[in-house]
Parts: structure tokens; sequence; C-alpha cells
């Protein structure tokens, strides 16, 4: 995922999250191990360069991603635990149309969190 600024995200997901970087990580990206997946931290022009495109990141990404939970009470309680911590909440947790419950924050460079329980997808 390209960023504007390397250090603030990693604060921000080392903060925010807790998350620790791994060891492979270097001042030029970092990684961050989750639930199966790797996500990795570039500088914005350093990854728009590598794809061959302008890092303007202008406008709606179309894209986001989701961080589940077991229960709508954890929701609330990570949204209020974010905002706490100054967290852009774009949008108050609530049920949604396919079943769920979920709110969304932003991180500093506006990519978009789904926090979300989902009843038909059990977590180990």
């Amino acid at each position: 995922m390209g960023v504007r600024n390397l250090q603030r995200s990693r604060e921000f997901y080392q903060q925010v999250f807790g998350w620790q970087p791994l060891e492979s990580s270097t001042e030029s990206i970092i990684f961050f191990q989750l639930n199966g997946i790797q996500l990795a931290l570039f500088p914005q022009e350093s990854l728009a360069d590598d794809a061959g495109l302008e890092a303007d990141g202008k406008g709606f990404k179309s894209f986001s991603l989701a961080h589940n939970v077991r229960s709508e009470q954890e929701v609330d309680e990570l949204i209020a635990e974010l905002e706490s911590k100054g967290v852009k909440v774009l949008k108050q947790p609530e049920k949604v149309f396919w079943g769920g419950y979920s709110s969304y924050i932003a991180d500093p460079d506006d990519n978009l969190w789904e926090i979300a329980y989902n009843p038909f997808l059990p977590l180990h």
C-alpha cells in the first residue's frame, strides 16, 4: 500500500492497531504480519514509480481493507478506542444490508478500513 509518509504510517499501525513491524522491514518498506497475509507499506512515490503511474492519489481509491472482529460489541469497543486515539471515523457502527455490523475509519493517507462483525465468517 502506498503511503505519503512512511514513518507516520508505521506509527499509526503500531500505535492504533498494536501491530509490530517484521524484522525484514527497512527504511524504505514496512512489513506487518497479519492473520494469513502481510501488509506492506511503501512510500507512495516509489510505489507509483514502480507501477509506472502518477502518485497524485486523488479521489476514492476504489478499495478498502477490512478488520473483522467477533461481535457487534467488539466493533463498538474498537471504534471507541480508535476514536480516543484520534483516528478519523468516517462511518459510525451500524447494521448493514448484508447482515453484518460495521464502521469505517481512515488511516493517515485516507485508506479505508472497515471494522466489521460478519456473522457468516467464523474467526479462529
